[in-house]
């Protein structure tokens, strides 16, 4: 069962390593909070404009209020959760634990179609900033686990590799799970003609779909029943977390520390250098990849006429972004992490590829080189936050707690971000005149649905990697600096044991 090694002794600690069962529990641990985020960021946009039938700006507000709420909830997490106490089961997993029931609540009603129509916009705005809010309660815990499991750098990058690899194979069964269970939501047999063979305005208004006013209709239920089966894997995953993880008391602080206040640890992280640096660069990252997954279903569907193969091209992305985390562990392993940065641009071209050549064999190797992109985009800012936080650790000897704060205040710039580009992204939709519902949106539509998809994730991208190329630490000084954590834990330790054979002598 799980529990937290607290009491370990300190040559115990620096030979502790972690087993793979314990990896591989921890990195479940991490999954139904990716499927539940997957389906959302696949689904929910074209779920709110042609299921739900509220307009692309009130679908704006929902999606970035939402995310500006996990966002606004980020530091405050970091707060509270740097000021709780130890437990018998840990600091950390306690809020995992609390929180999960709460989310798997606010998921399912987030999915759930209301009979009433004048105040859904108040239901799925509330429902949607409840959801992120407390997968942020979950994530930040969850992630700044990793500096709990052990002090060996390999061991919380091999942890990490396991953690990523199973969130996006978490990522691709919820895409996969809601691509299967609602694409029949999203499909409708008169919406098959051939665009260039009818071209009527008839046609061209022609609703896809019912009006699904009726909360019991068929495509308000398969949303619904697709949304029971991830809040049932938020539960397996919770359970097998708890049995097969056990949280370490800082293991690699001093005896003496003194927890940092909060105010105090956050204005030092935001100076310091390579975490600014880091956090920049994927920033502006992440948002590129969320405008990607946000934009891609709706894509499909009303520019690329791939209406009836979209679920299958998010399943061949997330397939491949799955089968390459191990290709990309072992390339940052040997290559260094700077360098596996590159391969986030390899989607750049291809993108822009099939926003202008629109075919069904192109999109298909187009999503097979996105989901390469994707994983690297998933994996390094992970495995690079832990160097970060050794690197503020060496610097800052003597504070302790301040691991929370780094890892809620990088989520909570991520998050804000994504909510930003994914507002703007909504609202250029409902600017341009995106009607809900109809077989073929307007040439200004799809213009906006290509340029959210090949331009500015490309630009973001760019932009990113940029950044990427100031940030300071290198494979050489993430040694030294395990080294010369090493021996600064060896010497207090050997301080300890002489100041406590004082005292046994003088007694």
């Amino acid at each position: 069962m799980a529990g937290a090694a607290r009491d370990t002794p300190a040559g115990e600690q620096e030979e502790y390593r972690l087993s793979m069962c314990s990896k591989l529990c921890y990195a479940i641990g991490g999954a139904p909070n990716q499927v539940a985020g997957s389906a959302a960021s696949f689904f929910l946009q074209i779920y709110l404009l042609d299921i739900a039938h509220i307009t692309p700006f009130h679908a704006s507000l929902v999606l970035f209020i939402g995310k500006a709420s996990g966002a606004v909830t980020d530091p405050v997490a970091g707060f509270f959760i740097s000021k709780s106490r130890w437990t018998k089961i840990g600091r950390l997993m306690p809020w995992v634990l609390a929180c999960t029931p709460f989310t798997i609540v606010s998921y399912f009603f987030m999915w759930y179609l209301p009979p009433f129509v004048s105040g859904r916009v108040a239901w799925y705005l509330t429902f949607h900033c409840l959801f992120q809010a407390l997968t942020t309660l979950f994530q930040v815990p969850y992630s700044a686990l990793t500096m709990f499991l052990s002090t060996d750098q390999k061991d919380r990058d091999s942890a990490t590799a396991y953690r990523m690899t199973m969130e996006v194979l978490g990522t691709l069964i919820g895409a996969a799970l809601q691509g299967q269970i609602v694409a029949s939501a999203h499909v409708s047999p008169h919406c098959t003609v051939n665009p260039s063979l009818n071209t009527t305005d008839s046609w061209h208004d022609a609703p896809s779909i019912p009006d699904p006013s009726d909360p019991l209709s068929h495509q308000a239920k398969v949303y619904m029943i697709a949304a029971g089966v991830i809040a049932g894997v938020y539960l397996l995953g919770i359970v097998i977390l708890f049995l097969g993880v056990k949280e370490r008391d800082d293991p690699y602080a001093l005896n003496s520390d003194r927890a940092i206040p909060f105010c105090k640890g956050l204005a030092l992280t935001m100076k310091h250098g390579p975490y600014v640096k880091l956090t920049a660069s994927f920033l502006l990252i992440s948002t590129a990849v969320q405008l990607e997954q946000g934009n891609f279903v709706l894509f499909c569907t009303h520019a690329a006429g791939l209406r009836n193969h979209f679920q299958y091209l998010v399943v061949t992305i997330l397939v491949s972004a799955a089968v390459s985390v191990p290709f990309w562990q072992k390339f940052l392993q040997r290559f260094g992490k700077k360098c596996a940065a590159c391969g986030i641009s390899w989607m750049i071209p291809f993108a822009v590829m099939l926003v202008t050549i629109p075919n069904l064999i192109l999109a298909y190797f187009v999503a097979f080189i996105s989901g390469l992109s994707i994983a690297a985009s998933l994996l390094l800012p992970w495995s690079m936050l832990p160097d970060v936080v050794d690197n503020f650790r060496l610097q800052n000897p003597h504070g302790k707690g301040h691991e929370t704060i780094f890892y809620s205040s990088y989520v909570f710039f991520t998050k804000m971000s994504a909510g930003i580009g994914l507002g703007i992204s909504a609202a250029g939709l409902e600017f341009t005149g995106y009607k809900p519902g109809i077989c073929r949106q307007s040439d200004d539509v799809i213009l906006t649905l290509k340029l959210l998809i090949g331009a500015v994730p490309a630009i973001l991208i760019l932009l990113g990697l940029f950044i990427l190329l100031f940030y300071p630490i290198t494979e050489e000084s993430r040694k030294e600096t395990k080294l010369a954590l090493e021996e600064l834990r060896r010497s207090h330790q050997s301080t300890d044991n002489l100041d406590s054979h004082k005292k046994d002598t003088s007694v």
